[in-house]
């Protein structure tokens, strides 16, 4: 079995949040994208603190489709340097952790 990620990255807004939730599940990147409520992000950029209110994603997916998945979010977020971060998941649910593998699983790959 491929080994199970969390992927966390954040867009300035919601509809933008749901475009990249539905092309990643779309193109089998992700098996559920969970879309959070805004926060606030503080963050140095290019020598300035900067604050803005963000919309967090929780990307469910596989070390298998994480190129995909990396691609994707590169060519569709708005940021010039999007937060792109991988969790290896170390446990879980047998049965969810499988469901990931398969949703995230090509057609030619099965």
């Amino acid at each position: 079995m491929t080994t199970p990620l969390l992927v966390l990255t954040t867009l300035p807004d919601r509809p933008s949040a749901e475009r990249l939730a539905a092309a990643l599940v779309e193109a089998r990147a992700a098996a559920c994208v969970s879309i959070l409520g805004a926060c606030a992000s503080t963050y140095r950029w290019q020598g300035k603190i900067e604050t803005a209110e963000e919309i967090p994603l929780l990307i469910k997916t596989t070390q298998a489709a994480y190129a995909r998945l990396e691609a994707i979010v590169r060519a569709q977020h708005p940021y010039e340097l999007p937060e792109i971060v991988a969790v290896p998941v170390s446990g879980g649910l047998s049965a969810y952790i499988q469901w990931m593998a398969q949703e995230t699983t090509l057609p030619d790959e099965e």
